[in-house]
């Protein structure tokens, strides 16, 4: 009998999760959040800027509560929520006691985060219903994700081996690099270009494969949200 009133808190908690990702507000706010840190964060991060960590903890907490709306399977929102976790304690861990290892580790950890926001967001996205204007925005929100995670791959190179990247002015810190590397991130991402030239060969076969990727996402998500729209329309 006391386990009633505990998963009848659960139920409305669960309920209350869904109906506000159902609303697609989870979307605007996952935007909202990405593009401050692309945008602001990142680029002023070098100056010294702080408040990163507001924006860093939304993404976490709207990523679980979309995996948790997203997905049926316990262990997609399982994983989500340990490869937070993990990447939050080591790039934590990465500020009190700096060392190559743990910094490389905090990349790699990053991508991988990334990538798995990257999939909860297309699983809002592509759900049942209507096409809306936060569907698009979700889609400007994959876009960014995908920028930010190259670029933790990026900086993952860069780390293990060193003048991977030809640099202008060579990054001083650890915040310096995450800022010029997501700088060159989306230069290849939009195939506008940077000041900062790949060298080794990994790094130019990652960056071969964002500006690929930059040039075929739009156009694929285009033509999957019209034939969304296309079967809405055609539903009775």
């Amino acid at each position: 009998m006391a386990k009633e009133p505990h998963q009848s808190r659960v139920a409305i908690l669960q309920l209350q999760v869904s109906k506000f990702w159902s609303d697609d507000l989870g979307l605007t706010l996952a935007t909202i959040a990405t593009a401050a840190l692309v945008l602001v964060i990142n680029p002023l991060q070098e100056a010294g800027l702080a408040g990163r960590i507001f924006f860093d903890l939304m993404m976490v907490i709207l990523m679980i509560t979309g995996s948790l709306t997203a997905s049926h399977s316990r262990l997609t929102t399982i994983t989500v929520v340990i490869a937070a976790i993990a990447t939050a304690v080591v790039l934590g861990a990465g500020r009190v006691h700096p060392t190559p290892l743990v910094h490389q580790l905090g990349s790699i950890l990053s991508t991988v985060t990334l990538l798995l926001y990257v999939y909860i967001v297309v699983l809002v996205m592509f759900r049942g219903g209507p096409v809306t204007w936060s569907r698009i925005q979700g889609g400007v929100c994959v876009y960014l994700l995908l920028g930010m995670a190259w670029a933790s791959a990026y900086q993952f190179v860069e780390q293990r081996y060193p003048g991977s990247f030809q640099f202008v002015s060579f990054p001083a810190d650890i915040d310096q690099m995450t800022s010029k590397l997501t700088y060159y991130s989306f230069g290849t991402l939009t195939t506008v270009g940077t000041d900062i030239s790949a060298i080794r060969p990994f790094a130019r076969a990652l960056t071969i494969a964002e500006a690929v990727v930059g040039q075929l996402f739009p156009a694929t998500f285009i033509g999957a949200l019209v034939a969304m729209a296309m079967q809405s329309r055609a539903k009775p």
